[in-house]
């Protein structure tokens, strides 16, 4: 493999401190540092450190209400949503069940074989999934979306 990950994916917000106060409750996301307007600029761009090689780069735009349209799930453009892998399987609960608490999802695991996965929604109503490796798979079975994972039925 000659790459090691996603670094970075850009998002839009509304509220910059809403959303990073978000991912750091559910995720313990830290903000690395923020690049405030130019003047008359009207644009924040906040680094949101997610993991060792991970961060969201976080823009609030004055004027721009891009955040605010939501579309169904593959009516969203040439992204749909973005997908986080948790470290382990007991991060991966944990994430799940700060998912639960903070109303972000309805906890249904998806056993897509190779992996486990649980979608959510942030504050911004944009679609994320956390996945981690499945420690029941079997090798060469793939299953379909929506498929409920057995451990946690």
């Amino acid at each position: 493999m000659l790459l090691d990950g996603v670094d970075h994916i850009a998002i839009l917000t509304k509220d910059t401190n809403r959303l990073c106060d978000w991912y750091g409750e559910i995720f313990d996301a830290e903000v690395e540092g923020v690049s405030g307007p130019p003047e008359g600029d009207g644009v924040t761009l906040t680094f949101l450190r997610l993991g060792p090689h991970t961060e969201f780069n976080v823009f609030q735009i004055e004027g721009n209400d891009e955040a605010s349209r939501q579309t169904p799930m593959f009516g969203r453009g040439r992204i749909d949503h973005f997908g986080l892998r948790a470290s382990s399987l007991e991060n991966f609960e944990l994430l799940r069940d700060r998912l639960i608490a903070a109303g972000a999802t309805d906890g249904f695991v998806t056993d897509f074989g190779p992996v486990l996965s649980v979608f959510f929604r942030d504050p911004e109503g944009l679609e994320g999934e956390v996945v981690v490796a499945n420690p029941d798979a079997k090798r060469g079975v793939v299953n379909p979306p929506g498929t409920p994972a057995a451990r946690y039925s």
